[in-house]
């Protein structure tokens, strides 16, 4: 047995043991419980009994790279010898020589770690099979919910690739992020027998309410509800472990509050002829595409925001109090603060303005924009440096980090996605994380902010009843009107 390179708590101890031989397993565990920890903890276990020589892990563009400046170096028990080899789609010439070698190596104890984007073109697959060829390996899948789709190609292509490894595992702290249907391929990936279904169908006629619904010429399925949660909870009972962060440790509290920010006379304006034409589209007689109807919930929140894009393309900014809520906001908060929007434009505005008052070096930002480099640069001076504010987009910047030195989180602009909104409350709250953080969402009553609020707290309730958990603690929104 090997020695543990960091102690673990109690929780992740039950963890390994319940998964130590296992085929296949899933660590659900709640963001900032350490499931990192656990399944290096895992793959050392089957690598000191011989019982792997090679071990895959997968995980998002901007969190595989962590496990090789970060996981892997804290955790992994120094009687492993591993070689790291790290996958890059576009490699100099060194870096194709070293990965071409380390894929042909045998004999030694090698991990890859690859981003899981990359499997849905051939390029990937090709190397990790070549990688993986005749060796006994564990695929990993970090952040699982990212292979929830059945018909996405990534999805297929991992089911391929899992059905030669000798082990599989899947981590993430929210399996159930849209619906309990979520679930399916996740599981599937390790073993479609594990839920005791043969096709996603009948996977759907079981745990899924649907009635028919007619749209001009057309019909469908529509899912209404959900059944038969409790079984299913049950189910994933026998191949992993749930554990949230109430449960397993003592962190401070979080702290969820409002800050109601009104509109200007102009946003008014465009707001009501806005809405008036996005609901002529979804009343229209024909069939309408949820992007037509996505994009019009998109441009009423841009303009909530003080922005908004043209169909020519052209960006224009509508007088707003959004951001003098902001500064108002942070103003009154002590400590460093991490800022959310999902739209790039306020990310960029929001740095501008914070650089003004409080200085460039005490402002960073991480987005799609900023390189590898600045985005490692920005987490540093964040952490470890004299940066007070850190601006990101919870899409690029929501999973894998550790934020810890937060203590205050202000959400400019949420989106639908539940899986983006909790990983990125947890980016702060988390293992290291001594104080209470406190959450402030920035919305305008009767607007679509407080539609995206509601959404959100329903998925969280769905949620909670497919892991059989108590409904978790959120926003508290003032009834609706007439209600």
């Amino acid at each position: 047995m090997f020695k543990f390179k960091t102690e673990p708590y109690a929780h992740q101890l039950t963890a390994l043991e319940k998964s130590y031989d296992k085929k296949n397993y899933g660590y659900f565990m709640e963001m900032g419980c350490g499931k990192s920890k656990v399944l290096l903890d895992n793959i050392a276990y089957l690598a000191s009994q011989g019982k792997i020589d090679t071990a895959v892990i997968v995980a998002p563009k901007g969190v595989y790279r962590n496990w090789e400046t970060s996981e892997i170096p804290t955790h992994l028990p120094d009687e492993i010898q591993a070689e790291i080899y790290v996958w890059n789609p576009s490699p100099n010439k060194a870096q194709a020589k070293e990965l071409g070698e380390g894929a042909k190596k045998r004999g030694v104890f090698r991990i890859l770690l690859a981003n899981v984007e990359g499997f849905a073109s051939p390029k990937l697959p090709k190397f990790v099979d070549l990688f993986t060829r005749g060796t006994n390996y564990l695929l990993a899948v970090d952040e699982s919910t990212t292979i929830k789709n059945p018909k996405a190609k990534r999805t297929k292509t991992l089911v391929t690739l899992g059905a030669k490894a000798k082990y599989k595992r899947i981590l993430t702290g929210s399996p159930v992020t849209k619906s309990p249907l979520d679930l399916y391929s996740q599981c599937g990936f390790m073993d479609k027998e594990l839920l005791g279904m043969d096709s996603y169908w009948s996977f759907q006629g079981r745990y899924a309410i649907t009635k028919t619904q007619r749209m001009g010429s057309h019909s469908f399925q529509k899912i209404v509800g959900y059944r038969n949660l409790e079984e299913l909870s049950d189910k994933l009972t026998s191949f992993s472990y749930r554990v949230t962060k109430d449960e397993a440790l003592d962190l401070p509290e979080k702290i969820y509050t409002i800050r109601n920010v009104s509109m200007t006379d102009e946003q008014i304006e465009y707001y009501l002829s806005l809405k008036k034409a996005a609901i002529a589209i979804l009343e229209d007689g024909g069939l309408v595409s949820a992007p037509a109807a996505m994009t019009q919930i998109l441009r009423l929140q841009q303009l909530l925001c003080g922005h908004l894009k043209t169909d020519d393309g052209e960006m224009v900014e509508v007088p707003s109090r959004r951001m003098t809520a902001l500064l108002e906001c942070v103003e009154e908060m002590d400590g460093k603060t991490i800022i959310w929007s999902r739209f790039r434009y306020d990310i960029i505005r929001i740095e501008e303005e914070l650089g003004k008052i409080y200085g460039k070096d005490n402002v960073v930002s991480y987005f799609g924009d900023t390189t590898d480099e600045q985005r490692q640069n920005a987490i540093t001076s964040f952490q470890h440096g004299e940066a007070r504010f850190f601006i990101g987009n919870p899409q690029t910047a929501g999973y894998g980090l550790t934020l810890t030195a937060a203590t205050n989180v202000v959400y400019y602009a949420n989106d639908f996605n539940l899986e983006t909104r909790v990983q990125s409350e947890d980016r702060c709250h988390r293992i290291g994380q001594h104080h209470p953080v406190t959450y402030v969402d920035l919305v305008t009553r009767n607007t679509v902010d407080e539609h995206i609020v509601r959404v959100l707290q329903s998925k969280i309730d769905i949620s909670a009843k497919t892991l059989g958990e108590e409904v978790k603690k959120w926003l508290q929104l003032s009834p609706k009107r007439g209600e």
